[in-house]
């Protein structure tokens, strides 16, 4: 790092806490205004903050990672724009109308309240365990290998990054709350993607081109069956990312990241109307195309330049490991100054990823437990629960991190296994809900109920089977919840949470007509479709088409 790379930084800082002093500033006086942001957001700030949210540790190290080990079979999951427009065109009238402030409190509506704590309690759990353990974490490795520092004070720099990250990120999260979030994503999102197109444009320039990345690739194969790093759609019998099993997998995971958690829809909810929150689902969509460009690819540029021994600044190129790869461009590639941006956007991404977690954490406890339980607390109050819970959110992210410092490979390799059964009963649960209003409480609380059941059950044999060391044989626990492909399984659960929940809807009674007016298709009035209809015009038709020509074409290319 070059004097020019720390002056950079610190101009980004200043920036940054210009734009927190300014929020702070801000008249916040409900919970309402702090989680989410008084409800005026614009598509620009919606859609920015979706993008920002959901870049971080996972694509800076894991989908460079992806690329540099497997190529494009990760790929499923990044080119998912389609999915967001999902959330805008469909749920977001549902989601306007019912004037929820949490997912949790729309499933209340329309099931029932068993159903809104078990959705906030399985969220709360993931959030802590899974995203802000595993964001802080490979926080502190991205930039302990970016700035070369192995000890500071006698120290793990590694400790020093994932604390010092947390830290900064909960102080401007705790002062401004969701419009914070939104106002510095603003900022970050331009820098992560013009810095990650340097990255890109520098690491062709270095391999000799995307010629060159696609022989190596292609030279190095992914399976037995004749699929190498560059085929997105591999044969059906791949261990891992069988076609078929990728994408009804990667769909349900999408749909319930992009449709219906807390963590992505609570900066849709911010929105000014029905019109800027699809407008900004729209946008987020445009952005959510580039990750495969920005992170993917770079790990593959990564390991076509190791393959074929680039020399950068007359030293070989080389990474460690593969979730090294991104770091590794950054720290070997990157002159001065362009090197201080980049960190700026990894920096971004972390903190913006972060930050959302903590937010979306501290409102799921405000409003769906302490809210529920003191319904004549003041708003003064539940700004202040809200504050003290994302303070016991990062102490909990803190305290995880020895955790995950000693058994952060598993986890890491876990996490996209921990979504894949986290999501099918919740998913079932929206899904049968928005699209029948003969969906009854108790089908809908059941469904998500199983859901959860087999999916913890389907995490402990992972767990059991991989790191105790038994030979347990064979048996058909063992076949269904350990040897089944992870994608296959994925599927599997949702059409037996979709079956039960049916079945347990024929013979409990219906919701009162009253009670989901508006939330399901069958049920909106004619009022309510008119101004939905009333929200959209030629232009929203013409991007969203774009977006899904773009998704096509890159399938096509791939294939």
């Amino acid at each position: 790092m070059a004097t020019l790379d720390y002056i950079v930084i610190g101009l980004f800082a200043i920036a940054l806490i210009g734009i927190i002093v300014w929020v702070f500033k801000q008249k916040q006086d409900s919970s309402g205004d702090y989680f989410l942001a008084g409800r005026d957001a614009t598509w620009l700030a919606i859609g920015a903050s979706i993008f920002a949210s959901n870049i971080g540790s996972e694509h800076l190290i894991g989908l460079a990672g992806a690329g540099a080990s497997s190529g494009m079979a990760m790929a499923h999951w990044e080119i998912q724009g389609w999915m967001i427009l999902i959330l805008g065109w469909v749920f977001v009238p549902f989601y306007e109308r019912s004037m929820v402030l949490t997912m949790p409190e729309f499933l209340e509506k329309r099931y029932n309240k068993e159903s809104r704590t078990i959705l906030s309690l399985i969220s709360l759990v993931s959030y802590v365990l899974t995203k802000v353990a595993v964001t802080v974490y490979a926080g502190g490795l991205v930039f302990k290998e970016v700035f070369g520092i192995q000890e500071l004070w006698g120290i793990d720099f590694f400790w020093i990054a994932a604390i010092g990250l947390v830290v900064l990120t909960a102080l401007y999260t705790v002062v401004g709350g969701m419009k914070s979030v939104l106002y510095t994503s603003v900022l970050q999102t331009p820098i992560l993607l013009l810095g990650s197109l340097v990255i890109l444009v520098l690491g062709l320039k270095a391999v000799g081109g995307w010629d060159q990345v696609l022989a190596a690739c292609s030279l190095t194969p992914a399976n037995e069956y004749g699929d190498t790093m560059v085929n997105l759609i591999r044969d059906n019998r791949d261990p891992d990312f069988p076609w078929l099993g990728a994408l009804i997998g990667s769909s349900i995971i999408g749909f319930w990241y992009w449709c219906t958690d807390q963590f992505i829809v609570q900066r849709v909810l911010s929105g000014k109307n029905e019109q800027q929150a699809r407008r900004g689902t729209i946008f987020g969509a445009y952005l959510k195309l580039t990750p495969v460009f920005l992170f993917l690819i770079p790990g593959m540029i990564a390991f076509a330049m190791q393959k074929n021994g680039v020399m950068i600044n007359g030293v070989p190129f080389t990474m460690s490991t593969a979730d090294a790869a991104f770091p590794s461009l950054v720290a070997q590639l990157l002159p001065a100054g362009f090197k201080g941006l980049v960190v700026c956007g990894i920096l971004a991404a972390l903190m913006s990823s972060l930050a959302s977690l903590f937010n979306s954490s501290a409102m799921l406890f405000t409003i769906d437990f302490y809210k529920k339980y003191k319904p004549e607390a003041s708003e003064k109050t539940l700004l202040y629960v809200g504050r003290l819970a994302t303070v016991v959110v990062v102490v909990l992210g803190i305290l995880w991190i020895p955790v995950m410092k000693s058994v952060g490979s598993v986890l890491y390799n876990y996490l996209q296994d921990v979504q894949s059964v986290l999501a099918p009963g919740i998913a079932a649960a929206f899904l049968l809900g928005i699209l029948s209003k003969r969906t009854t409480p108790l089908g809908g609380m059941w469904g998500l109920i199983i859901g959860f059941f087999i999916g913890i059950t389907r995490l402990g044999a992972k767990v059991y089977y991989t790191t105790a060391g038994v030979d347990a044989g064979d048996s058909w626990f063992k076949g269904l919840f350990f040897d089944t492909n992870w994608l296959f399984f994925c599927g599997g659960m949702l059409v037996f949470c979709l079956a039960a929940i049916a079945i347990i809807s024929k013979f409990t009674p219906a919701a009162p007509a009253e009670q989901i007016q508006g939330l399901t298709f069958g049920s909106s009035t004619s009022e309510q479709r008119a101004a939905t209809r009333a929200s959209w015009n030629k232009w929203d038709v013409i991007h969203s088409c774009i977006i899904l020509m773009i998704t096509a074409a890159f399938y096509i290319y791939f294939w």
